[in-house]
């Protein structure tokens, strides 16, 4: 409410109130008086008037009567005048008079009665007796008086107050707003005053009003709007004082500007050049790289000494490290570009685990070291992520862990961290027993191009830069991995892993069993662990060589002094001993497997064993044996039989691979293209599948992603690529679009036997056809430094000893070289890579599983630099490979 308002309201409000009550308390008293008046004037007339009356009417005098009457009536304003007798008989009636109700008798005395708007006076007529001086009764006068006419005054009362009323308020009202208007005017004034110098409106000035207080208020507003347009005055110079340094300062800011925007535009390009050199120079280490490898192959084909072999083993490790080295510096180099995407597909981290233990099983065997991985139950499948950046977390913590551990064991372990509606948080570690870490170098472990110690790199080998690019790959993923470790006392590699899981659910049990009952000798506790575990999850009954139980199965966990002198007719006499089959886990490579008799049945296995080889192997021994009659045959069911497809343009290739694989437990299907395999599998199934990469129509990704979407049993089916030629990039883009695994050729025997052990659960022995000691043709002699035209030794040794097979397959190959030679020549002379390198490539396969090294190099380079550097410099090899096509053309008629 405003000061105006309620001056208003206190000069105006309070007289009006007090006036109001005034009159109400005038208006009552007066009413009351009146009334009371009234009725002493009615009583008074009736005493007065009484005996004048009561004369006339003892007298008889009725005219007296009469104009006593009308005189009263006239004079006191009466409405009516009635004259009773002694028995209520009237005797006069003047005016007009309500009918008043009866009476038996004269009242005794003067009374005055109210009856609605009627007041009536009643008073007894007396007369002085002649007897006595005492007066007697000759009758009663009523006399009635209207009321209304008080009520009338009352009224005119109020509105003459109420109309008095009007004319003060309007009189108060003028005299409060000149007072307001008096006072508050200064202070409005003031406020405005206020308001502009809030504005920035410094140049006002107030008049002084009368009051002492509206004077010391304008005078204290004049003299802050004063101290204000001082203020702007300074303000205005410190600003031009600072704009003029700010000017100075941003000339010297911009000239910085286009200093650092020079230098920025110098590190883009430097960061361009460092991009295109890590890419160039990759390239061109992997051109003399894959030729050192090629010649390595070749040379590890012919006749060495112990000496020689062992220089060549050096010679292959130092190119795996530079290879190592190169694929590293290129990851990170894509991780600090901030280039590399992240797929999000369907996971089994069983699978997943099991895939990178068993890429790494070769060194743990090597080194005598346990590996074994646990993934727990209460891990959900299937997860969705980027299995290939999973893998390459894994595989490096498990290589350095096996890198760094001399003996002892190194442990995968895969558990759920969290779990909240459709994300999953998993929880991985990798420990080992080998050499730990101080607290100074777990500091700097995670830094690139960073090692423990400055000797490890010489020592074990690396470029220092995995951990890095494992530490930024989880942290992309979302992630955070860290290590626990003590010096000479093992390190713990761990990180979360969150993930989704869209349709994941709790793991089923891989393979039912009726409750068999298993005795288990395995001296590694870890180990022992995971078989209890996952026998007592599938429904087995594991008991140890303590307990007194009818076993049905016995599994023997053995290392390699098990395999010789006593230590194996012991172990020989106890699985003679046993009622069962037994299974023996094998710390050993499967090449190093000796020959070892299992009466009651069996299998070997080497650790480190996957689940599926458990599972597969389980089937094999525990389930026909619950189901087959005792006296059925010991040779294996046609249930057991393993289906293996193979898919290659080259009929050569796919007759010697049939013939390397084909026996009585594997049965071999051929297609020639990706449309025949698809045909197939239509109708058939199949437990593997090795699958050329580059044939015509569908290549092999093309191929692998159509099978996959077959049916359920065709997305889990391995399929394998077998190729003349991979490089790294390839290999990890082939594994990201479907196909498990690659292998190079030529193929031996051991990869097949690994191959064959990893993804079937069985290692069935590949037939082999001794090499044929009799002499062979002299093959023509090579120049000093050159490698041989023909080589029928190597020939027959890739075609797994048949020599009638590798004699077949070099003339396939030198009758199809004029064929090859004249699409490389028309590709090249139409400038068309594409076409150039399909070419090459089908004879690089081609010459793989022959006898013929100059062709074979030549053509294997020809392709690495095809690949590298594109029709650039290819034209001498070119040239070389025509040469030595004919060279080998020349020698058709000596096989």
């Amino acid at each position: 409410m405003s000061l105006n308002t309620r001056l208003l309201f206190a000069l105006l409000g309070f007289p009006l109130l007090v006036y109001a009550l005034m009159a109400i308390l005038l208006v009552t008293q007066s009413d009351m008086t009146g009334r009371e008046v009234l009725k002493e004037r009615l009583i008074s007339a009736g005493e007065l008037i009484a005996p004048s009356l009561g004369d006339a009417m003892a007298d008889g005098d009725l005219q007296r009567l009469e104009d006593i009457a009308r005189q009263l009536l006239e004079h006191r304003g009466l409405s009516s005048v009635t004259l009773f007798d002694e028995q209520g008989n009237r005797l006069l009636v003047l005016g007009r008079s309500m009918t008043p109700p009866p009476r038996l008798h004269a009242p005794d005395t003067i009374s005055v009665t109210k009856e609605e708007d009627v007041w009536r006076l009643q008073a007894p007529l007396t007369t002085l007796s002649s007897h006595s001086t005492s007066r007697e009764g000759n009758g009663w006068l009523e006399a009635e008086i209207d009321s209304r006419t008080l009520t009338l005054e009352h009224y005119k009362q109020i509105a003459s107050l109420s109309l008095g009323g009007m004319l003060l308020g309007l009189l108060l009202f003028l005299l409060a707003y000149a007072i307001s208007r008096y006072v508050t005017r200064p202070i409005e004034e003031a406020n405005q005053a206020l308001y502009r110098l809030s504005r920035g409106d410094y140049r006002l000035f107030l008049t002084a009003a009368k009051p002492n207080e509206l004077q010391q208020l304008a005078m204290h507003i004049n003299s802050l709007a004063e101290h204000f347009q001082q203020a702007q005055r300074d303000l205005q110079n410190q600003i031009e004082q600072a704009t003029s340094e700010l000017q100075e300062s941003m000339e010297t800011i911009e000239e910085q500007n286009i200093k650092l925007d020079l230098a920025h535009r110098s590190a883009l390009r430097a960061n361009a050049v460092k991009s295109e050199f890590l890419a160039n120079m990759s390239h061109e280490i992997r051109t003399p790289l894959n030729g050192i490898i090629g010649f390595c192959r070749l040379l590890g084909r012919s006749t060495l000494d112990a000496r020689q072999q062992e220089w060549l083993e050096h010679v292959h490790r130092a190119c795996d490290n530079l290879l190592m080295l190169v694929n590293d510096v290129l990851d990170f180099s894509k991780l600090e570009a901030d280039r590399l995407t992240l797929e999000e597909v369907e996971i089994d981290m069983v699978a997943l685990v099991d895939e990178v233990v068993g890429l790494h099983a070769p060194e743990a065997q090597r080194k005598r070291l346990h590996l074994v991985a646990m993934v727990y139950d209460d891990v959900p499948t299937p997860l969705c992520g980027d299995p290939l950046r999973i893998h390459q977390v894994l595989s490096n913590l498990i290589s350095n862990a096996l890198k760094f551990t001399a003996k002892g064991e190194v442990i995968v372990r895969a558990m759920l961290d969290n779990q909240e509606g459709q994300h999953v948080v998993l929880h991985i570690s990798v420990s080992d027993t080998g050499i730990g870490l101080s607290e100074e170098q777990q500091q700097q472990l995670f830094n690139a191009f960073s090692q423990a110690e400055p000797s490890h790199s010489r020592q074990f080998g690396g470029s220092g830069l995995g951990l890095t690019i494992c530490r930024q790959l989880i942290e992309r993923m979302g992630g955070e991995i860290s290590v626990s470790s003590e010096l000479n006392c093992g390190a713990t590699f761990s990180f979360t892993l969150p993930l989704l899981a869209h349709l994941a659910d709790e793991r089923l049990p891989e393979i039912t069993l009726d409750g068999p009952t298993v005795r288990i000798h395995e001296p590694h506790q870890p180990t022992r662990h995971v078989l209890e575990h996952l026998l007592g999850r599938w429904g087995a009954v594991p008991v140890t060589f303590t307990e007194a139980e009818a076993e049905e199965l016995l599994i023997l966990g053995l290392e390699s002094e098990d395999f010789i002198g006593d230590r194996k007719i012991y172990w020989q006499s106890i699985i003679e001993q046993a009622p069962c089959p037994t299974l023996i886990l094998a710390n050993t490579t499967s090449l190093d497997l000796p020959h070892w008799p299992l009466p009651h049945g069996g299998e070997m296995l080497c650790k480190p064993f996957t689940r599926a080889q458990l599972v597969t192997t389980l089937k094999q021994l525990l389930q026909p044996r619950q189901t087959l009659p005792a006296h059925a045959p010991e040779h294996p069911s046609p249930s057991s039989v393993l289906t293996i497809l193979i898919v290659d343009d080259n009929s050569p290739n796919r007759e010697l691979l049939k013939a390397m694989l084909e026996n009585e437990q594997i049965t071999i299907a051929l297609a020639a293209s990706g449309q025949e395999a698809i045909e197939y599998a239509r109708q058939c199934q199949a437990d593997l599948v090795l699958m050329d990469i580059r044939m015509p129509g569908m290549n092999g990704v093309q191929t692998t992603k159509a099978l996959r979407r077959i049916n359920n049993s065709w997305a889990r089916c391995p399929i394998v690529a077998v190729t003349a030629h991979a490089l790294s990039s390839e290999r990890q883009q082939w594994l990201a679009e479907g196909l498990d695994d690659v292998l190079i050729k030529p193929i031996d025997e051991a990869q097949l036997q690994q191959l064959l052990q990893r993804y079937l659960g069985t290692s069935p022995l590949i037939k082999q056809t001794p090499i044929n000691t009799k002499p062979l043709p002299p093959a023509p002699t090579a120049p000093p430094g050159k490698l041989q035209v023909i080589d029928l030794v190597l020939g027959t040794r890739l075609a797994g000893g048949k020599e009638h097979l590798a004699r077949e397959q070099l003339k396939r190959l030198i009758d199809s070289l004029a064929e090859s030679e004249r699409e490389m020549r028309g590709a090249h002379a139409e400038q068309d890579l594409t076409a150039l390198l399909d070419s090459v490539h089908s004879l690089n396969g081609a010459s793989r599983y022959c006898g013929a090294p100059e062709l074979a190099l030549l053509v294997e380079t020809l392709e690495t630099r095809l690949r590298t550097s594109g029709l650039r410099h290819a034209e001498d090899l070119l040239n070389d490979l025509y040469e030595a096509m004919g060279r080998l053309q020349s020698q058709r008629n000596t096989l």
